[in-house]
């Protein structure tokens, strides 16, 4: 098991990432699952608008894209996080941008570990997962 940060756009991280993938295994034993290997890359709009068109047909730019290559019950996969889209929801949202990005983070984890986010009821349970995760560990968005 290995969780990989991979950096094409620099973003500032006020938090330790050993405590993030913590996070990421105690969520993956939640859900039934065992964590593998995980890349996370951080990308600015351009990136993530070009692989928001070429793999989903998408033509704008996203918070994040989710790859998933998990074999029950191993989840794996890579989670582009488009910082700049973060940014601005985390000021729509009057959350910190740290905040914002946890839920990010935990968004795509959710995508490995098999839900979905295409009908508003899908959205709906997504949600209440990021919410209860990021109460769950609230001291690692500080």
């Amino acid at each position: 098991m290995a969780v990989n940060f991979h950096y094409i756009y620099p973003v500032p991280l006020h938090f330790d990432l050993r405590k993030v993938v913590f996070c990421l295994q105690k969520i993956a034993l939640l859900e039934g699952k065992r964590l593998g290997d995980v890349n996370i890359v951080f990308c600015n709009n351009p990136y993530i608008y070009r692989l928001n068109v070429e793999y989903l047909k998408h033509f704008y730019p996203t918070d994040v894209i989710t790859f998933d290559y998990s074999s029950y019950p191993v989840v794996a996969g890579d989670i582009f996080i488009g910082v700049d889209v973060v940014r601005a929801n985390a000021q729509r949202f009057s959350v910190t941008f740290q905040a914002e990005l946890l839920r990010v983070i935990f968004h795509g984890l959710l995508h490995l570990c098999g839900y979905k986010d295409k009908t508003k009821a899908q959205r709906l349970q997504m949600r209440r997962k990021e919410d209860y995760y990021l109460k769950l560990f609230t001291d690692y968005a500080d």
